[in-house]
């Protein structure tokens, strides 16, 4: 047997990944720019394995996204991390359709 070799296959090649490697492969999906209401926002399509265990509520519908479901986040290009919100798809695709006000039963809770 011989011995495991730890060169790099090309030269000049990097050690790691970086981290516009990891943008889609962490997730489990892809990375794109959208243009919604004059702003630059950041998409990223999350598969469902990537979403096991955690549970989101999507702002367009005001419903809980479950666990493992694939969704999309979205966040302005200027923000921070702390802006990211994690929309259902269909929401996403619809957010030019629906009203500013999202209409809520009178017991529901506000979040």
């Amino acid at each position: 047997m011989s011995p495991r070799r730890n060169r790099p296959n090309a030269a000049g090649s990097s050690s790691g990944p970086s981290a516009e490697d990891d943008r889609a492969g962490r997730y489990g999906g892809w990375q794109s720019t959208e243009s919604w209401h004059g702003e630059d926002w950041s998409v990223r399509h999350v598969a469902g394995a990537s979403a096991q265990g955690k549970t989101y509520r999507c702002p367009g519908c005001d419903q809980m996204i479950a666990s493992g479901v694939p969704h999309v986040v979205a966040w302005p290009e200027h923000a921070g991390v702390d802006d990211r919100r994690h929309w259902h798809k269909a929401c996403w695709n619809a957010k030019d359709r629906r009203t500013t006000r999202v209409q809520r039963s009178r017991n529901a809770p506000r979040f």
